[in-house]
């Protein structure tokens, strides 16, 4: 199962680390103390939207385009759990080209 707030966790650490961004430096911008950003950044805790809204503007990022990268991020997700229950043992080359590049981009 994909938690959303393990998403969003992902998705804000990347844009922070992308802009060259400390943990600190963000907290620091938006209100939030360092431990709970922390927290929502590892999905282990859910962020209400006026945080949201306040890392999003301190990563100078639109919220709409942190939760449009979530989005995107589930569908990849969730495509790949609906056909997992079809696959057979081997899986063809050809489905995994499709989606290993997404993958390891979301993570990198």
């Amino acid at each position: 199962m994909v938690l959303m707030r393990e998403e969003i966790g992902d998705v804000l650490r990347d844009f922070r680390l992308q802009k060259g961004r400390t943990l600190r430096q963000v907290a620091g911008e938006a209100s939030v103390a360092l431990g709970y950003l922390s927290e929502v950044e590892r999905g282990q805790k859910e962020a209400s939207s006026e945080i949201l809204a306040s890392v999003a503007e301190a990563l100078d990022t639109p919220l709409s385009v942190i939760l449009g990268e979530v989005s995107q991020r589930l569908a990849v997700v969730e495509d790949i759990n609906l056909h997992v229950s079809v696959l057979p043992d081997t899986v063809p080359s050809g489905l995994i080209s499709g989606y290993a590049p997404k993958l390891l981009a979301t993570k990198a």
